[in-house]
């Protein structure tokens, strides 16, 4: 192994670490799926168009495919396998079942991990393209669809994922 292209990395996964040794050049989606074994987080365009791979990285949302493992270190990573607990569903994963906020549901891990990160980032007052200048945003299936636009669905699902999220909003139970 050239010492010059690898790095040993611990990686909080989940909140498991996980000591690697990983190519320089490997994607955190790579290393999750590959290296990890938490494969519902998907390849979908490997590009960082689709949102397909979306975990949150210290809270914030990540397409993995582009960011690399190296630069994940030290981070809490959550991928949608470390959502929820004790085998119960977070309250937006119960409103996705409820409201069929998926369908072939491949995009449906990155969809949800996104959603629990733009709920924070909301809360937390941050403004969107759609926010009006000035003002505090208003959640409302405009600003959803902002929001979750870096994360597309083939099947068209986006009327019952804006409703999921809307709903789960409406309530104050993202995380449970």
């Amino acid at each position: 192994m050239n010492e010059d292209t690898h790095s040993e990395i611990l990686l909080h996964v989940n909140g498991v670490k996980h000591c690697l040794s990983v190519d320089n050049r490997t994607t955190l989606l790579d290393a999750l799926r590959e290296r990890v074994g938490h494969t519902g987080t998907k390849k979908g365009c490997d590009h960082g168009q689709c949102g397909a791979c979306t975990v949150l990285c210290d809270g914030r949302r990540v397409v993995s495919c582009l960011m690399l493992a190296v630069a994940a270190e030290g981070a809490e990573v959550t991928t949608v396998e470390g959502l929820g607990g004790d085998g119960e569903l977070l309250p937006i994963q119960q409103e996705f079942v409820r409201l069929d906020g998926f369908q072939c549901g491949y995009c449906t891990s990155g969809q949800i991990c996104s959603a629990v990160g733009m709920l924070a980032e909301y809360a937390e007052g941050w403004p969107s393209a759609v926010t009006a200048p000035g003002s505090e945003p208003v959640l409302d299936a405009v600003e959803v669809r902002e929001r979750m636009s870096g994360n597309l669905c083939r099947c068209g699902a986006y009327p019952s994922i804006v409703r999921a999220v809307l709903e789960t909003a409406a309530r104050g139970e993202v995380t449970g």
